[in-house]
């Protein structure tokens, strides 16, 4: 009996394992199963046992197939390891497709890999463009789009940018949002959580908190200023900030922590798995971040959002979501904080076309058609 065609899907980061999930379950199932095999590559580029093995549960994702234990490293060194490492599996696999998403450095490394080898990658979340190029994420989405063969894509503005950078037309789809998939697979769960009980929150009594990136944590002016902003913000209604590792350090480097704890109404927690933060985030008055797929979430939840970026490479979530883009300046974060407490950020907002958890079902249905003529 011939081998069934393998597929390999590269994950690095936490918010790939939301991406790859819905993937993984429908190619596993009975109608896709029969017709192909698929394997999930998990690169280490962030490894945290804990969490990691928290979201694979969350996910019910099984233990993947290969780990290549890449760690943390400047972009260079994580995208040459991955690179190295992803080599060496597909010589071993010989697969006959790599999925990759997002935009971390383990997509363009195993991209780089897989079109060198001359095998076919396609890119889930294909197209999504902030148009600032000093952030290492838009160098890697430009990057891995000019090299794959098939563009899975999430929004309009996606399929408008890869047209401009002349990806060919019959190989992009638009087919909704992965990511979204996972928060439908989730809520069940998350509405059994009892996470706002151990922290000691009320529903739509508290504001939810994520900061990771370097602009916004690792300059002490800007990361003193969004603590001072918090702490009048935790007088009027509780903050709850669950910490990223990088962002811890630098409170911790900066002086800043202790000042957080010995505020009552200032929550501050470890990262937390899936199921949890779904919770969390659903349930909160408004959520204030810098991360990208936290701005696809709230939309799909209909809870309001203030991103502290100048840019944004999701435009639908502000311009039919729930998503409010803030440049990170004092006056701009003031009046944002403002508004949200107040309820004045509230606006008329919907779930954008194809955010309808199905969008794994799209993907498979065009691999199995498109990329393997089935």
């Amino acid at each position: 009996m011939p081998q069934l065609p393998i597929i390999l899907s590269v994950v690095g980061a936490r918010p790939n394992f939301m991406k790859v999930a819905p993937l993984h379950r429908i190619f596993t199932a009975p109608e896709y199963s029969s017709l192909l095999s698929h394997r999930i590559v998990h690169t280490g580029q962030h490894y945290d046992a804990a969490m990691s093995d928290a979201f694979f549960r969350d996910l019910e994702m099984p233990e993947p197939a290969y780990f290549l234990g890449v760690g943390s490293g400047s972009h260079a060194e994580q995208t040459a390891k991955v690179m190295v490492e992803f080599e060496k599996v597909c010589m071993d696999a010989k697969p006959a497709l790599v999925l990759v998403v997002g935009d971390v450095n383990s997509t363009i490394a195993a991209t780089l890999t897989a079109t060198k080898l001359g095998i076919p990658v396609a890119h889930v979340e294909a197209g999504l463009r902030s148009g600032d190029r000093t952030m290492p994420e838009e160098l890697n989405r430009i990057a891995t789009d000019a090299l794959s063969d098939y563009a899975f894509v999430t929004e309009q503005s996606g399929i408008d940018n890869l047209l401009r950078e002349n990806f060919r037309r019959d190989r992009v789809h638009l087919v909704g949002n992965t990511m979204i998939d996972s928060v439908h697979f989730a809520l069940p769960k998350a509405r059994q959580s009892r996470i706002l009980q151990e922290l000691g929150v009320k529903l739509q009594e508290y504001a939810l908190v994520t900061l990771h990136r370097p602009s916004n944590v690792d300059d002490e002016t800007q990361l003193r200023f969004l603590v001072e902003m918090l702490m009048d913000t935790a007088s009027a209604c509780a903050v709850v900030f669950p910490v990223h590792p990088r962002t811890r350090k630098n409170l911790e480097r900066f002086g800043l922590l202790s000042r957080i704890e010995s505020h009552s109404r200032f929550i501050l927690t470890e990262p937390q798995g899936y199921v949890h933060f779904l919770a969390m985030m659903m349930n909160a008055r408004f959520v204030l971040t810098d991360s990208g797929g936290v701005q696809e979430e709230t939309t799909a939840l209909g809870v309001p959002c203030i991103t502290l970026r100048t840019t944004t490479e999701r435009p639908i979530t502000c311009d039919v979501g729930t998503n409010v883009l803030v440049p990170p300046t004092p006056e701009n974060i003031r009046l944002a904080l403002s508004d949200a407490l107040s309820g004045k950020m509230t606006k008329q907002a919907h779930v954008p076309p194809l955010w309808d958890g199905k969008a794994a079902e799209r993907i498979a249905a065009i691999v199995v058609r498109d990329c393997f003529g089935m």
